[in-house]
C-alpha cells in the first residue's frame, strides 16, 4: 500500500475551499484523495471553526481555575473533617466531665441549656 503525504499548504488550500462552500466529498474527488473523511479531518484540524473545531479563549487567571478550585475544595473538606473531629472530642470530654462531677449528661444539659442571651432592650425616649 502506497502512503501519500500532503503538504500543509495543500491541506490549507483544500480547507479554504470547503469553508468557502464546496462539499468535502467534491473536494476529495477533485483532488483524487482516497481517504474517506480525510478532508473533513483537515478542516477540523486547520479550519476556522465552522465544522466542529472548538476554540477556547481563556484569560490568564482562568487557565488554572479548575486546579485552584479542586485545591480549595480539598482544603474545605479537610477543615470540615477537623471540625467534626473537634466536635466528637468535645462531646467525649463532656461525658467524662459529667462522670467526674457525678452528674448525668442529660441533667447537665438541662441545667446549662438555653439559647443565646440577649440584652434587654432599652425603652425608647419620645
Amino acid at each position: 500500500m502506497k502512503v501519500i503525504r500532503y503538504s500543509k499548504p495543500f491541506k490549507l488550500q483544500l480547507v479554504s475551499e470547503v469553508e468557502s462552500g464546496r462539499a468535502s466529498k467534491a473536494v476529495e474527488r477533485k483532488y483524487k484523495i482516497k481517504g474517506h473523511g480525510t478532508v473533513m479531518r483537515w478542516v477540523r484540524q486547520f479550519g476556522s471553526g465552522k465544522f466542529g473545531k472548538i476554540i477556547r479563549v481563556e484569560k490568564g487567571d482562568e487557565v488554572n481555575e479548575i486546579s485552584q478550585l479542586r485545591s480549595e475544595l480539598r482544603k474545605v473538606k479537610e477543615a470540615l473533617a477537623d471540625t467534626h473531629m473537634e466536635l466528637a472530642l468535645e462531646k467525649a470530654f463532656l461525658v467524662v466531665a459529667c462522670e467526674e462531677m457525678d452528674q448525668s449528661l442529660e441533667a447537665f444539659k438541662k441545667k446549662h441549656a438555653g439559647g443565646r442571651r440577649t440584652r434587654r432592650s432599652r425603652p425608647t425616649q419620645s
